[in-house]
């Protein structure tokens, strides 16, 4: 049973908007970041990584976003075009504004942290009147991270995709990826988290962020089903909620809940699971399949990705992916 219709004959599958960013991997794992002396340079940001993996899956893609002036910038240019994602809404900032910076500490495949330079950062910078609305009256689907939510003029610009994206009858995916660090309280993360929700066919996000978004509206026994409920009551279609190992929970306005299959993997670091687990949930469900269908193949890419040193660059190909589920089926794969 398909839950989302998706518009066909579009010239883009996907679109996504929001931060851009670099990470800087620690090469040296299994030790503090106090004592980790090199790192390895990769495009990063969640809605980036997302695309990326939609992109390495077979979809069109396209990012709207803002990147600073500098060599970070044009990196981060460069890798998106060579991976055949269209970026002709991807703006260059004339303010001076800088290129957000995301060092991780590895100190064991379930011990990992991240830490953010986010000041003064170009993709914040994206204003609304630079949002083409054609490129996503072109899309069927058009996705948002709560980061760039953050800020004026990101935070304008995201609610004027939105609009344009319900103008045109694109389907909208909500990856929330709440980040404290760019916000000034909980009670400003709550009211626009929930405002940009209430427009949104597809929620996306773990226990923490949903518990974050109830601030006004306290849902003390943390309940899944209630969560969900909430957004039903709005445009939700599907609400999916992560708890990490214990695996993910999506809820249908139909009142079921599905439950996907999960697969072993060789765990290196926790980085980039929901973003590669996004990646391969949407891919399913654009390409029809079943819900937890689709929840097994997000899994599955994100093994993918938490095996690896890197997010953007190990987001797998649909070959990879199936390649792995059949391993994993031959007991090949199992549980570091």
């Amino acid at each position: 049973m398909s839950y989302v219709s998706f518009p066909a004959s579009r010239r883009l599958d996907f679109t996504a908007i929001g931060r851009l960013c670099i990470d800087l991997n620690a090469n040296e794992i299994n030790r503090p970041m106090e004592e980790t002396m090199t790192f390895t340079k990769y495009v990063g940001g969640s809605p980036a990584n997302i695309t990326i993996g939609m992109s390495r899956l077979g979809m069109k893609t396209a990012f709207i976003g803002k990147i600073a002036n500098d060599q970070m910038g044009r990196f981060i240019h460069r890798y998106l075009e060579n991976n055949g994602i269209d970026t002709s809404n991807v703006v260059t900032d004339d303010t001076g504004a800088v290129t957000g910076l995301a060092f991780t500490e590895i100190k064991s495949p379930t011990d990992c942290s991240i830490l953010m330079y986010r000041d003064h950062v170009a993709d914040l910078k994206l204003q609304s009147h630079e949002v083409q609305e054609q490129l996503i009256a072109d899309s069927r689907v058009l996705l948002i991270s709560g980061t760039a939510l953050a800020q004026s003029p990101s935070r304008e610009a995201v609610f004027q995709a939105l609009t344009y994206a319900k103008r045109h009858g694109v389907v909208i995916v909500f990856d929330l990826d709440y980040r404290p660090y760019t916000w000034t309280s909980p009670e400003e993360t709550a009211v626009y988290y929930n405002l940009a929700a209430e427009k949104c066919d597809i929620i996306l996000g773990t226990r923490e962020e949903f518990d974050m978004m109830e601030t006004f509206d306290p849902n003390p026994e943390h309940s899944d089903s209630l969560t969900a409920q909430k957004w039903f009551d709005f445009a939700a279609k599907i609400v999916v909620i992560k708890h990490g190992k214990q695996g993910s929970i999506a809820y249908t306005r139909e009142g079921l809940s599905h439950r996907a299959e999960s697969y072993p993997a060789q765990v290196v670091k926790t980085f980039g699971a929901g973003d590669s687990y996004a990646a391969g949930f949407l891919y399913g469900l654009m390409q029809g399949w079943p819900i937890e269908q689709s929840m097994g193949y997000g899994s599955a890419a994100a093994c993918i990705v938490i095996s690896s040193h890197s997010c953007s660059d190990a987001m797998p190909t649909v070959e990879q992916v199936n390649d792995y589920i059949e391993r994993c089926n031959r007991g090949e794969i199992t549980v570091s």
